[in-house]
């Protein structure tokens, strides 16, 4: 980036006003750029287990690999940067490890979850998923999904098979076609561009997405996003006062210019100083 930028964040997750057990796992660390938001599946307990295992290991091999910065190469072929790489490996490995409890451990057997990572490193923004949890950004007042769901209703709207409308009222809502921890390796799909000051970037489990329009969800943020914690909870209000049928998590992150909030802070002095 051309100006030094810093990151704010906020997150909430909520069990809903259906379910008393709250399966999602969120966990944001500012100072490594890293943001991680996974929906645990399997019933009671074990989604837990596989979301917090999900989250927990992706944020620590991430910790580990950008502290050693050793420059290995990145493989041939990968078409990616090396946080991008090391991102998408962190993901693999954590599916292979929940993957393994839930063979090994009848209490966990079954359990999944999906993930939505977001790593903001050296100007750039590098973004892995599997299943539905997404990824929106608001840039320049434009609201936009970065992700793509890995669902059964996805892909028959993909296919003509239902319209868009017909998905919102569908009992297939919660049919994810990709999770960790069902099979021994996972298709894991990343996405990387150049972060810009001023972005706003959304991380959100299906319980937001299924209560709430997007344009409502838009709105949202648009409007409150120079308050993130006040953000957060207006999302997880707005889709419990729509039923709150599901566990809903939010994690909204902020690229700040700290050359621009610095000239806002010395402009507001500035002006009170003139009224002496």
């Amino acid at each position: 980036m051309t100006s030094p930028i810093r990151l704010e964040s906020a997150s909430l997750t909520d069990p809903g006003v259906v379910r008393s057990f709250n399966e999602d796992s969120v966990v944001s660390d500012d100072s490594l750029g890293l943001f991680v938001l996974a929906d645990g599946m399997g019933g009671y307990k074990a989604g837990d287990i596989a979301s917090k295992m999900a989250s927990a290991a992706i944020v620590e091999d991430l910790k580990r690999v950008l502290a050693e910065d050793s420059g290995a190469p990145i493989p041939a072929g990968s078409g990616l940067s090396r946080q991008g790489q090391a991102l998408r490996n962190a993901v693999e490995r954590a599916n292979r490890a929940i993957y393994r409890t839930a063979q090994s451990d009848s209490g966990c057997h079954g359990m999944g979850t999906t993930v939505v990572a977001l790593l903001l490193h050296e100007g750039r923004a590098t973004v892995a998923h599997v299943g539905d949890s997404r990824l929106y950004r608001l840039r320049h007042g434009r609201f936009e999904l970065l992700t793509h769901d890995h669902s059964l209703l996805q892909e028959q709207v993909e296919l003509g098979l239902i319209t868009s409308d017909e998905a919102k009222i569908s009992h297939n809502r919660n049919l994810v076609t990709r999770a960790l921890g069902v099979a021994q390796e996972v298709d894991v799909d990343v996405r990387e561009e150049a972060a810009v000051p001023g972005d706003v970037y959304l991380l959100c489990s299906d319980g937001l997405n299924d209560m709430v329009d997007e344009a409502d969800i838009d709105l949202a943020v648009a409007e409150l996003n120079a308050n993130l914690p006040l953000t957060a909870n207006q999302l997880v209000q707005m889709a419990n006062d729509n039923g709150g049928h599901d566990n809903i998590s939010v994690l909204v992150v902020k690229v700040v210019d700290q050359a621009a909030a610095a000239r806002s802070l010395a402009d507001r002095l500035f002006g009170w100083l003139r009224m002496f």
